[in-house]
């Protein structure tokens, strides 16, 4: 009697680029002339992702920054950061913490860097986003899934 083993689980980043970026200071020089800089920050991170084949995947990290200083946006950006990831032997569950877990939290220090050049380049000072537990993301949107599911069938 012999037993199978399971594939052997296998990972490989393929590529790091960045989609897409934008910058916008609607509220400039004026934002400039304020004596004090005090700006209410704003993060909203969200990513997603595709097959591009049987163990390829392009995972997209977007995260958008907006500042405002007294009621007025001093500035927004936004940056999607992808990578194209190698994945082959995990189960179901495995792949979908892969994916919306484990590859966001590898692309989240490139957009970081893309946001504090971008925020620089526009005249502010840097942009240090805290890192983000987004196995803990992936749960709660799990959670939130669950929940959704749930509240649906008692409707029907």
């Amino acid at each position: 009697m012999t037993e199978q083993a399971a594939p052997a689980q296998q990972f490989e980043i393929q590529k790091i680029f960045l989609k897409d970026a934008s910058f916008e200071s609607p509220n400039s020089p004026a934002v400039f002339t304020t004596n004090e800089w005090k700006p209410e920050m704003n993060v909203q991170i969200n990513s997603d992702h595709s097959a591009i084949n049987d163990n390829q995947y392009e995972v997209v990290l977007t995260v958008t920054v907006t500042a405002k200083q007294d009621d007025k946006t001093a500035f927004l950006v936004e940056v999607k950061q992808a990578g194209i990831f190698g994945m082959s032997g995990f189960d179901e569950a495995s792949m979908g913490g892969m994916l919306g877990a484990f590859c966001p939290e590898t692309l989240f220090p490139f957009a970081r860097e893309a946001i504090s050049d971008l925020v620089v380049k526009g005249g502010f000072m840097q942009v240090l986003l805290n890192p983000i537990n987004f196995n803990a993301l992936y749960q709660q949107h799990l959670q939130q899934q669950q929940a959704a599911a749930a509240s649906e069938d008692t409707a029907h």
